[in-house]
């Protein structure tokens, strides 16, 4: 609830209850009022060029321009963000956070600590149950899912799922971006190959994978080297297992030298998911919660897919044909996104254990 006094709203305590979801026009243009009347929002850890982040905050900007956005250390870790609130508990000046965009394993613990606001936006039924707090404490904004990133020049007839890895054209061929005994990108590859074989969730889906990529060593296609763009461009490593956004950004980066492709396998559909959450101690909690309301409008979850971060509405978005074309030519088809799996805290850390302490054992490839 907001008090009128005069022509400028002043805020009370209501202001830090947990929200609702924003059912109507009238009470959108009450947080619109509101929040301009706070006059400032204070951002951490929002580096422009990940995720379309420099054109999502413009757009914010443009949208809202009696809002000043204060931008906190754009090079900043998740830790980093959530230290940040705690050391500005009690401090409403330019150094505390109203907002964070954190890994999701930083919402849960930051909510058990007290440290975040609950607030729901409009768009909130879109967001799938599995990325989200029940009670509104956090939420996922963007994801990548695991892709192949296959140079052309060398691999004729790239693989569109990964059991196809195993084939015979593909000796030497295929690289994890990471070691898998502590890169949670490549953690999660082996995961999302165990996924793939059929094998349930969580600590049978990390051994599962653990025995495909014994397999895949055995045959000659696994090759022991962290890859990246330039081992794929080199010829070292002509198949890359990386999250999509990553390989995405490496073609463009290549322009064409080698011609790059960019497949989401069919199965064993991966998603790394951030969230973001509100400051409990938010010196500007209504500038916050439009903010919120932004980047979960089809404008803002557009403005991340433009840095070829997949928003988390994104089914939502290209159900409904939401999604501009020129951005979408950019992007592997739609449909291959449909069928991502969020794995939980807890199936993640039951995959991680087995995958990190028996790699060694089972497969046996020494990855650096």
């Amino acid at each position: 609830m907001f008090k009128l006094t005069g022509k400028v709203l002043s805020l009370s305590a209501a202001t830090l209850m947990v929200s609702s979801v924003i059912s109507s026009a009238a009470s959108m243009d009450d947080l619109i009022k509101a929040a301009k009347a706070e006059g400032q929002l204070t951002t951490i850890a929002l580096p422009h060029d990940w995720c379309g982040y420099g054109e999502v905050i413009a757009g914010f900007k443009a949208k809202y321009p009696e809002i000043t956005v204060n931008e906190l250390n754009p090079d900043a870790g998740s830790g980093d963000e959530v230290e940040a609130i705690k050391a500005n508990k009690d401090n409403k000046g330019p150094q505390a956070p109203d907002v964070i965009d954190v890994g999701l394993s930083f919402g849960p613990t930051a909510k058990a600590d007290g440290l975040l606001m609950p607030y729901k936006v409009s768009t909130w039924d879109s967001i799938p149950d599995s990325a989200k707090d029940a009670d509104g404490a956090w939420y996922g904004d963007y994801y990548g899912v695991l892709a192949f990133e296959v140079n052309k020049d060398l691999v004729k007839e790239a693989p569109t799922d990964w059991a196809d890895l195993l084939k015979p054209e593909f000796a030497n061929s295929v690289a994890l971006a990471g070691d898998p005994r502590a890169s949670n990108q490549a953690i999660q590859a082996v995961y999302a190959a165990g996924l793939s074989g059929g094998a349930a969730a969580g600590e049978a889906a990390g051994t599962a994978g653990l025995d495909f990529f014994k397999k895949l060593n055995a045959a000659g296609n696994f090759v022991p080297v962290i890859g990246k763009t330039a081992t794929l461009a080199q010829g070292q490593t002509p198949i890359l297992v990386t999250w999509d956004y990553n390989a995405l950004s490496g073609r463009d980066t290549l322009k064409g030298n080698p011609p790059v492709d960019v497949i989401v396998p069919k199965t064993g559909v991966v998603a790394g998911v951030y969230v973001q959450a509100i400051s409990a101690f938010a010196p500007h909690p209504n500038a916050a919660k439009l903010w919120m309301e932004y980047l979960y409008s089809d404008e803002g979850q557009v403005g991340w897919l433009k840095g070829y971060c997949h928003p988390i509405r994104f089914n939502d978005l290209a159900k409904n044909g939401k999604v501009p074309a020129d951005v979408l030519a950019k992007l592997p088809p739609a449909e291959s996104y449909a069928a991502a799996a969020f794995p939980t805290l807890d199936e993640q850390g039951k995959a991680k254990e087995a995958i990190t302490k028996n790699w060694d054992a089972v497969v046996g490839a020494n990855v650096k």
